[in-house]
């Protein structure tokens, strides 16, 4: 069993817990140094060093728990992150050892940190998808609890603040798979997606909320989605098995930046970002609040037209044809987006190098975060690979959340799906 979790690993109820070590018997910053002062600073550090001593980097030894609610502490000794290559073997070399380690003194559950992410300086993207790969491999063999503990206190409250606004948009948008009359052809003949804007009294104001509705129909089992953020419209076949409940509405709700959750988090004076006023492009905790919008009172900006004229150019791009077209339209390199969308390196080498590359739809899911993409790129990079995004499936609304407020981090969405029961990261075959 693998489980992610919000905690203090020094408080984690399990027979052994991981600890980021020196190679001398000193002790570290992060996590080295709370597991020290949890355990009992004196009693710990003498121990290493008259009964352990010097440590390479890349190996593992094991300790008493002392004061800690583990019985043991696995000492992996971490490397410092010089080349990323070589980082991440000896990276995965301390999880295999320490999980070996685990099983030779019958220890049936351990909770891992991101080993060498910390001051060690390891992309913690990179160390969560080692940590996923290793333990996959090793619970294939051996029956063990693992968890991997991903938050310090201060993220966990932001991570709390984030699933707070996650359970709402999810009650607002997630719709489970209905009955055949809900669902009838006869439904779906008459039922069309279309995007209307609001029209205030007075001057035209370019950041109003757009409204979906339902409006007349487009031809049996039709619909219409948005080509550009705010504009044109294509017909698409709507596919029953997806289970969409056509014309549901999100709640348009007052925008929630990301800044009003630092301020909360903050212990004394607010944060400096927290106090600053919402920046062009800020995360916001809303549905549908657009900034920039592509068209305005009058049609298409000069903005909207270029926009459309790239998406004309690349109509017939395949997965990875468009993928690298948007990477390199706003600048990202392939390790930033490899390790922002915790895909293996050999995985995003094969889409790379094979234009044809079929993905699964999660790590198509995946690429979106690490890429950073907007909504309307991310339903067009998965209609490249002939996927879409579902009202009925969970794993689906929680990337739709995460890509709308424009939180690309992989970690808050790994621990959501665990929380859900659903999968988990898993490399491709």
């Amino acid at each position: 069993m693998l489980k992610i979790v919000r905690n203090d690993i020094t408080k984690m109820n399990t027979e052994a817990i991981v600890n980021t070590a020196n190679d001398h018997a000193t002790v570290g910053s992060g996590c080295d140094s709370a597991v020290y002062k949890a355990a009992g600073f004196d009693e710990l550090l003498n121990y290493r060093k008259e009964k352990i001593g010097f440590v390479k980097e890349g190996d593992v030894f094991i300790t008493p728990g002392f004061n800690l609610p583990a019985k043991y502490i696995i000492h992996a000794v971490s490397p410092h992150f010089t080349d990323e290559d070589e980082t991440e073997k000896l990276v995965r070399g301390c999880y295999r050892k320490s999980l070996e380690l685990a099983k030779e003194n019958n220890i049936k559950s351990i909770a891992f940190p991101l080993i060498a992410t910390g001051s060690f300086g390891f992309p913690k993207e990179a160390g969560l998808r080692a940590a996923l790969d290793e333990i996959n491999k090793f619970l294939l063999k051996e029956d063990m609890e693992v968890y991997i503990v991903v938050f310090d206190p201060e993220s966990t409250t932001l991570s709390a603040k984030i699933s707070a606004r996650l359970e709402e948009y999810i009650d607002e948008n997630y719709v489970e798979e209905k009955t055949d009359e809900e669902y009838s052809d006869r439904f779906l003949g008459n039922a069309a997606y279309s995007i209307r804007r609001k029209e205030p009294a007075g001057d035209f104001d370019e950041s109003d909320i757009r409204e979906r509705h339902f409006e007349g129909s487009a031809g049996r089992g039709f619909r219409m989605d948005s080509i550009l953020p705010m504009g044109e419209m294509s017909a698409k076949p709507l596919k029953k098995e997806h289970g969409h409940k056509l014309g549901r509405k999100a709640k348009e709700s007052e925008p929630f930046y990301a800044g009003e959750i630092l301020a909360d988090v903050c212990e004394e004076e607010p944060c400096e970002e927290a106090t600053q006023a919402p920046k062009k492009g800020a995360a916001e905790f809303t549905v549908d609040k657009k900034i920039n919008p592509l068209v305005d009172g009058y049609g298409l900006t000069p903005e909207g037209i270029e926009a459309l004229r790239k998406r004309l150019e690349h109509l017939s791009d395949t997965f990875s044809e468009y993928l690298f077209f948007l990477m390199e339209e706003k600048g990202m390199k392939a390790p930033e987006v490899y390790n922002g969308a915790c895909v293996d390196k050999k995985t995003f080498s094969k889409i790379k190098n094979n234009k044809n590359y079929h993905p699964k739809k999660l790590t198509a899911l995946c690429l979106c975060i690490g890429a950073k993409l907007n909504m309307d790129q991310s339903k067009d990079l998965l209609q490249k690979a002939g996927f879409a995004f579902s009202n009925s499936d969970m794993t689906d609304i929680i990337f739709s959340f995460f890509i709308e407020n424009e939180i690309y981090d992989i970690f808050q969405i790994a621990v959501e799906l665990e929380e859900r029961g659903l999968q988990i990261l898993i490399p491709e075959d």
